[in-house]
C-alpha cells in the first residue's frame, strides 16, 4: 500500500511528493489468507498500551499519607469502655475520627514499567504511519536556518496550515538551531529521529519531518537499532577474543 505526503520548503512552496510503501514502516508478518480480510497495519491496542506505559513512567509517585501510628494526638483511650451510655471509642488517632490516621496509608511508589523494545519500536512506526495515512504529516525538504530565529519557524507552520495547533518537528540529528528556534512556540516540540516515540507522535496533532529524517527512519538507521547491533556484535566477538588470549 503506497503512502504519500507533500514535500515543502520552509517558505511553504511545493518541492514534490514523498512516496513510500507502508510496509517500509510496518510490515505484515504473514500474507492474509485468500478471501479473508487483510489485517490492519496499525494496532490500536498496541498504541494504547505504549501510551499508557509512557504516562505511567511520567508519574512522580511521591504521595504519602499517615497511618494512625503517625498522626499527632494522644494514644490514651478517650473514655471508659462501659457505663457512659456512648459507643465504644478508642484513641483520637482512630481512622474513623476527624484528624485520625488513614487505614491504608499511601506510600511513595514507582509506577514505571517497560514494554518489550520490539513492541515499542513497532508502536512508534505505527504512530508515524498513521500520521501519513490521516494526512497530518508534511515532509520538510530541508531545515535551512543557520542561526536561531523563531519568526521563520512560525511563518513556516502558518504556510503549512498548522498555525497554533500542536505540531511535532522531527529532524535527522542534533540540531540546536531548530530546537532554539521552536522552543518558545506554544504547542511545538522538536525531536531527533532517534528519539521519536509513539507517545509524542500521538499527542501532537500534526507532524513536520525532514526528508533526511524520514529516509533515516525508513532505512532503520535509528540510534537504538545501531546501539543494539553494536552490542550484539560485541557479544559475538567476546568468545573469539577469549579463545585467542588462551
Amino acid at each position: 500500500m503506497a503512502v504519500s505526503a507533500p514535500i515543502k520548503t520552509m517558505t511553504g512552496d511545493s518541492a514534490g511528493e514523498y512516496s513510500f510503501e507502508a510496509s517500509d514502516l510496518v510490515d505484515r508478518k504473514a500474507a492474509p489468507v485468500e478471501g479473508a480480510e487483510a489485517k490492519p497495519l496499525i494496532s490500536k491496542q498496541l498504541l494504547h498500551d505504549a501510551c499508557v506505559m509512557y504516562e505511567a513512567n511520567r508519574r512522580v509517585g511521591t504521595m504519602r499519607t499517615k497511618t494512625r501510628g503517625e498522626v499527632a494526638g494522644s494514644s490514651k483511650k478517650m473514655f471508659r469502655q462501659k457505663g457512659t451510655g456512648r459507643a465504644r471509642m478508642g484513641t483520637k488517632r482512630s481512622p474513623i475520627r476527624v484528624g485520625g490516621g488513614q487505614v491504608f496509608a499511601k506510600r511513595p511508589r514507582d509506577f514505571g514499567y517497560r514494554l518489550p523494545k520490539k513492541a515499542l519500536r513497532l508502536a512508534t512506526r505505527m504512530a508515524l504511519l498513521s500520521k501519513f495515512q490521516d494526512a497530518e504529516a508534511t515532509v520538510l525538504d530541508e531545515f535551512t536556518l543557520t542561526e536561531p530565529k523563531t519568526k521563520p519557524v512560525v511563518q513556516m507552520l502558518s504556510a503549512f496550515g498548522y498555525g497554533e495547533k500542536k505540531t511535532l518537528l522531527v529532524v535527522a540529528g542534533e540540531n540546536p538551531v531548530a530546537y532554539r528556534s521552536a522552543r518558545n512556540i506554544p504547542g511545538v516540540a522538536v525531536m531527533r529521529a532517534a528519539d521519536l516515540n509513539a507517545y509524542e507522535l500521538l499527542h501532537k496533532k500534526y507532524l513536520v519531518i525532514t526528508k533526511e529524517a524520514m529516509d533515516q527512519i525508513r532505512s532503520g538507521e535509528m540510534a537504538g537499532a545501531k546501539a543494539e547491533q553494536a552490542a550484539v556484535e560485541a557479544a559475538a566477538s567476546e568468545p573469539a577474543t577469549a579463545e585467542a588470549a588462551a
